[in-house]
C-alpha cells in the first residue's frame, strides 16, 4: 500500500487526472500498478480462496509502476496488462450490443451513437505533469511515461533504477 507521501507523488504524475481515461480524480481515487503484480491465493476450507499475503511480481510494487486511477478504470482493469485492458474496453460495444436490452433500445431511438476506434490511454497521449517527453521502448516501440523503469507493454527495461 502506498504511503501518504507516495500517493501525493502518484496523484501529481498526471496533474490529478486518471492515467487511463483522463478524468479528474476525486476523493477515493485508486493507485494502480501499470504492470500487474497479481496476488497469490491459497485454498482455505472455511473461506475457500484467500490471499496468502504474497504477489506474483512483488518487484512491481514500486512508485514508478504505480499510476493514479479513477475507481472505475482500476476496477475494470483488475490485474490485467495494459493491452488486456485496452482489448476489454475496445470490446465494450460488442458486449453492450449482445447483452444490454436498454443499450439496444437507446441505440434504436438514436440516443446512442457508436464510434468504434482504437483505445488510447491518457498517459499515452499526454506528457506527465513535469512535461517530460514520453519514452519510446526500444523493444516494442510504444510510448511510456518517463517515470517508468519498465515498459508498460512488454516489461522491457527502459532505464536503470537509481541505487539509493
Amino acid at each position: 500500500m502506498a504511503s501518504k507521501k507516495d500517493r501525493e507523488i502518484i496523484f501529481k504524475k498526471f496533474d490529478g487526472k486518471c492515467a487511463y481515461c483522463g478524468c479528474e480524480l476525486q476523493k477515493g481515487w485508486h493507485v494502480d500498478e501499470l504492470l500487474p503484480c497479481r496476488r497469490n491465493f491459497k485454498y482455505d476450507e472455511i473461506r475457500h480462496y484467500v490471499w496468502d499475503g504474497t504477489y506474483e511480481h512483488p518487484e512491481r510494487l514500486h512508485i514508478d509502476n504505480q499510476m493514479p486511477s479513477c475507481p472505475s478504470c482500476n476496477i475494470n482493469k483488475h490485474s490485467d496488462t495494459i493491452e488486456e485492458f485496452r482489448h476489454l474496453i475496445e470490446n465494450f460495444i460488442n458486449s453492450l450490443n449482445r447483452d444490454s436490452t436498454q443499450y439496444k433500445i437507446a441505440k434504436r431511438y438514436g440516443l446512442i451513437s457508436e464510434n468504434p476506434r482504437p483505445v488510447v490511454f491518457y498517459f499515452e497521449q499526454n506528457k506527465n505533469s513535469q512535461n517530460a517527453p514520453l519514452n519510446k521502448c526500444s523493444k516494442c516501440e510504444k510510448l511510456n511515461d518517463p517515470l517508468l523503469y519498465y515498459c508498460a507493454y512488454c516489461d522491457f527495461v527502459l532505464r536503470e533504477k537509481n541505487k539509493s
